[in-house]
């Protein structure tokens, strides 16, 4: 059972409380550090000093970090240009020695788009569909060999396709509700599917349509499976009920909507998730001044799940 610490940066939080976050999942022995690509807060929150890129953190971090897999949930296809993309993950991925992830979405954060002057199309899931084309397809093609497509949305024309990453195939993520395309979208380029903020019952019903559409596609056995949650957790109730005032949550929301409570409520949950085949989590961590979480959840959590 993997364990990735997840950050939503836009919230507020400098490069430098990023690097901190990250060495401390590196040390705590968690399997990778992700997080959000966004450039405007969201809530109550003042997201104070401002944004931070994700490929420009995680650049960064490539160099000061030395095994833990470094990654998005989800990067926005309205924000680059494929070909520009595909450059700037193989770029990371070499810095990395290796350890990128690639999540792509489709974007939806309309009020972003309009704050920092990124068009916001109408179509966006055709846009996603043929990001992932060029970008997997630009990562594939030989050295010395060029690359074409012409789509609705992106042109290319005798593309030489580099740089290549260290990888010999960047990890694609990709996630979501959508009972028909999603699916089909991940059964046909995805590494992993990844099911946001969903209850266990929901992810069961998504989980389902994915392996069917991968069964279709002759990929049956080739997705792992993962979901994202926020954590909340405490040694006993007093500890949990100070670090859900401290993202503005209460406790029993959390308990529903997420993995929240002792480490022992936490294990549970995790594997009613695991019944549905999940194999990976995603811990939403939105306090990230509070080391200490993380450690509890290094001894107390993941310790029971490896």
């Amino acid at each position: 059972m993997d364990l990735r610490i997840f950050t939503e940066p836009q919230q507020g939080a400098t490069y430098d409380t990023l690097l901190t976050v990250a060495k401390a999942t590196e040390d705590l022995g968690f399997d990778a550090f992700f997080r959000s690509d966004h450039y405007l807060k969201m809530g109550g929150v003042d997201g104070l000093p401002g944004p931070t890129d994700a490929w420009i953190t995680l650049a960064g971090l490539a160099r000061e970090t030395k095994r833990i897999r470094l990654g998005t949930l989800m990067t926005a296809a309205t924000f680059r240009l494929p070909g520009v993309l595909a450059i700037q993950v193989a770029q990371v991925d070499q810095m990395s020695g290796g350890r990128v992830e690639l999540g792509l979405g489709a974007g939806w954060f309309e009020e972003e788009h309009k704050a920092y002057g990124i068009p916001f199309p109408k179509e966006k899931f055709a846009r996603l569909e043929e990001q992932l084309a060029i970008v997997t397809g630009l990562w594939a093609t030989e050295v010395g060999k060029t690359f074409d497509f012409h789509g609705t949305h992106y042109d290319l024309t005798d593309s030489p396709a580099l740089p290549k990453p260290a990888q010999s195939k960047i990890p694609v993520l990709i996630g979501g509700h959508g009972a028909t395309r999603t699916p089909r979208l991940a059964a046909q380029y995805a590494d992993e599917f990844n099911m946001p903020f969903s209850s266990i019952e929901d992810t069961a019903r998504q989980f389902a349509r994915v392996r069917a559409a991968a069964e279709a596609a002759g990929r049956a056995d080739a997705l792992t499976y993962s979901n994202a949650l926020v954590v909340c957790v405490g040694k006993d109730d007093a500890e949990v009920a100070r670090r859900a005032a401290a993202i503005g949550r209460e406790v029993d929301e959390l308990k529903t909507n997420g993995l929240a409570g002792s480490p022992a409520e936490v294990v549970d949950k995790i594997g009613r998730y695991a019944e549905t085949g999940s194999t990976r989590f995603y811990l939403q961590l939105l306090d990230l001044s509070d080391l200490d979480h993380l450690e509890l959840i290094a001894s107390q959590v993941q310790a029971q799940l490896s």
